[in-house]
């Protein structure tokens, strides 16, 4: 089974990101940049598959030269092989430009390799702006079927099936080849790399894709904000519980909660 996975670099979600005063812009200077988390889960369960069902599994990546030591980093966790679609201008794509990227990327790798992709991973949103597309746009570029939200899949002859997780608990989808599996937090979380893969990951060759025009974005980001602050929380010291009811209760009708 061949497997494409598309991953983004990302800032680290673990960091608290301000807005610099005078751009409005993230101020990402000294923040680490990383595989997007969803898109790690996506990978965890391609190379699951591939160790279930036979295969090989490809990272894509669309991005500037920094983009490579995130690859690496995928490479180092079951990926074989790597590639990076040029585009320094990545993060001001919007997402229908991005799939259109994706999608010339992939008939690229196919056509240098002779390979045809039977499924491709994407994680179901990035940290960073969240908008959720790409796979879904992806799929209609491709004219193939999309699962999202998926927590774990598994292989058929000529088909897989999809757990898909949904407000209400889980849907089993059954999807043929191609496809398209967008991928929600699973069960399980992705692996580390040890020394050894981390070593054999940096002998490993990333091949470079020309950039690909893909139109003009339809989609321009004029403002970001940053979130809310919460207020701090009140902490009720009373041991009785039923004075802490009471004082709980007193505090949502002052508030008018209630």
């Amino acid at each position: 089974m061949e497997i494409l996975v598309c991953v983004k670099q990302v800032p680290d979600d673990s960091v608290e990101i301000s807005l610099d005063p005078k751009t409005g812009a993230p101020a990402l200077d000294g923040v680490t940049p990383v595989v997007n988390a969803f898109d790690t889960y996506a990978l965890e369960m391609a190379v699951r598959l591939k160790e279930a069902a036979g295969g090989e599994v490809t990272v894509l990546s669309i991005g500037d030269e920094s983009v490579k030591n995130s690859l690496k980093n995928c490479l180092a966790v079951g990926a074989d092989y790597a590639y990076l679609a040029a585009n320094d201008a990545y993060q001001s794509a919007d997402p229908e430009i991005i799939a259109k990227e994706l999608k010339a990327a992939k008939e690229a790798i196919e056509e240098k390799t002779g390979k045809k992709f039977d499924i491709v991973f994407c994680g179901k949103e990035t940290t960073d702006f969240a908008s959720g597309q790409v796979g879904t746009i992806l799929a209609k570029e491709l004219s193939a079927p999309v699962t999202a939200d998926a927590v774990d899949i598994t292989a058929g002859e000529g088909k897989v099936t999809v757990k898909q997780e949904t407000e209400e608990g889980y849907c089993m989808i059954e999807s043929g080849l191609p496809c398209v599996v967008a991928v929600n937090k699973p069960e399980y979380d992705p692996r580390y790399p040890t020394i050894k893969s981390k070593m054999a990951a940096r002998k490993k060759p990333i091949e470079e894709l020309a950039a690909e025009e893909a139109g003009a974005a339809q989609v321009e980001v004029l403002r970001v904000y940053a979130p809310a602050k919460r207020d701090a929380g009140v902490k009720i010291k009373a041991e009785d519980p039923a004075e802490a009811v009471s004082q709980a209760l007193a505090m949502m009708s002052e508030a008018k909660a209630i």
